[in-house]
């Protein structure tokens, strides 16, 4: 990645044009080949730029441009759209070149992995008094990720999800009828939890004699257990 300080004047052409007057700004060019503008401040966006894959050609700057104070010129081109992105650079007040390597992607907080690990320690949320029996109780179809004993006995089979949509009830509904078949786990009931469970998820998973339970993370995360949310 090259990251270029440097007073400069950008113009954009193509399915809109903008302009952005000469003034100092932070110009990166990624490893990818996008190019982008940013000022020091507007957050993380940028004020402009162009997005791979595109094509980068600097040159010296012509008699006229020269003389207006002119040091180098970018020329961006989008190859396929032809959009061009052009920065007229007057002064470059820093300009260094890094190599990042290969990034490992974004590690999210909350998956549903750390879910059902907080979950599986706090079973009061899904009934008060329950005891967990197992995660990733196994199925002919799949694990179901946790099987909990109430405090009358009778046994719940939890689905996990960030995002609860339909898909999730239709897969606990799956668990449902195949764990319903054992004798010992007969009278099983099914809760779906999520941090956020779409409306149309909720209806069928209501439909169907499941609960929903709403997972606050933050407070699962907490030295204390929260009230449980079960509607």
């Amino acid at each position: 990645m090259r990251l270029v300080i440097a007073e400069c004047s950008v113009d954009y052409t193509g399915r809109l044009n903008a302009h952005l007057p000469l003034a100092k700004r932070v110009l990166m060019h990624k490893g990818d080949g996008s190019v982008l503008i940013h000022s020091d401040g507007g957050s993380y966006k940028p004020l402009n730029w162009m997005s791979s894959p595109c094509r980068t050609d600097v040159s010296e700057p012509d008699e006229e441009l020269a003389s207006a104070g002119v040091v180098e010129v970018w020329k961006v081109t989008h190859q396929k759209s032809g959009d061009a992105l052009t920065v007229r650079i007057h002064e470059i007040i820093s300009d260094s070149s890094h190599d990042l390597g290969v990034d490992p992607g974004l590690i999210k907080d909350g998956v549903e992995s750390d879910l059902q690990r907080l979950l599986a320690e706090q079973v009061d949320r899904v009934s008060e008094g329950a005891a967990l029996v197992r995660r990733e109780f196994p199925t002919a179809i799949g694990p179901v990720d946790l099987m909990v004993r109430g405090a009358d006995g009778q046994h719940i089979a939890v689905e996990i999800k960030r995002r609860g949509d339909i898909d999730g009830v239709e897969q606990l509904t799956r668990y449902l009828d195949l764990l319903g078949r054992d004798p010992l786990l007969t009278g099983i009931r099914g809760v779906f939890a999520a941090q956020e469970i779409k409306p149309q998820a909720r209806t069928l998973a209501e439909d169907r004699g499941i609960e929903c339970l709403v997972l606050d993370y933050d407070d699962m995360k907490g030295i204390e257990s929260g009230v449980p949310r079960l509607f």
